[in-house]
């Protein structure tokens, strides 16, 4: 059986990252695996896409990092959302819902003469 491949629409990476980060700090693997486990598997996320995405969103300070211990005891790079992350994530998720009401509208849209 074939899986159906799900492509992430441009911009919606950083709002998944910061939501798996809004319940407190994970290290990378730990965000992929939520953001999978929260969308039974239907979204993944790559290395290639999550760690520079990481990276920028330290840089805009959404979110910080520092040096812990995994569960399985290896040292491993703790994430965790900032004020301003905190904010960026109700304005992502403000945009989100208004994108996903009027996609909505258009797929509900009946055509002419119909």
């Amino acid at each position: 059986m074939v899986e159906p491949k799900s492509e992430l629409l441009q911009g919606t990476l950083h709002m998944l990252i910061l939501k798996a980060l809004e319940r407190g700090p994970l290290h990378g693997y730990a965000i992929v695996r939520r953001i999978e486990e929260t969308s039974d598997a239907f979204l993944r996320v790559e290395e290639g896409s999550l760690y520079p995405a990481l990276h920028r969103m330290e840089r805009k300070g959404w979110i910080e990092s520092e040096w812990g211990a995994s569960e399985s005891n290896r040292r491993a790079k703790f994430y965790r959302l900032t004020g301003s992350g905190r904010r960026q994530l109700k304005d992502e998720l403000a945009t989100w819902e208004r994108l996903s009401a009027a996609i909505a509208g258009v797929l509900r849209a009946q055509p002419r003469g119909a």
